[in-house]
């Protein structure tokens, strides 16, 4: 039997793939199941109409630069997360010289 198993949920899992309803099972503090239908549990969360996303989505991130050459994105993906936002912290891509031009007044 699991903890907790939230019934019903729209879940957003980090893959790219689209949303898709299921349930997301806990044993204590690990996610034991993502999807399908979970077996009975402790406690139950009814969670139609809402978005769930296994693991922690971490939208404060300085990965620009990190994320081309390291693909685990540590430390985030040591400690559950699942899902970033990029490009906060600017980016390192090319620019126009447009783009990049400053004027100063004297």
């Amino acid at each position: 039997m699991h903890s907790t198993v939230i019934r019903g949920a729209t879940i957003i899992d980090g893959t790219g793939r689209p949303g898709y309803t299921g349930d997301v099972a806990l044993d204590g503090d690990r996610i034991a199941q993502v999807g399908g239908k979970a077996g009975p549990a402790t406690r139950e969360i009814r969670a139609e109409g809402h978005i769930v996303t296994p693991g922690w989505v971490d939208a404060h991130t300085h990965y620009d630069g990190q994320a081309t050459w390291d693909s685990e994105l540590a430390p985030s993906s040591w400690h559950g997360v699942t899902t970033i936002l990029f490009g906060i912290a600017g980016s390192a891509s090319p620019r126009s010289a447009a783009a990049t031009t400053t004027s100063s007044s004297a």
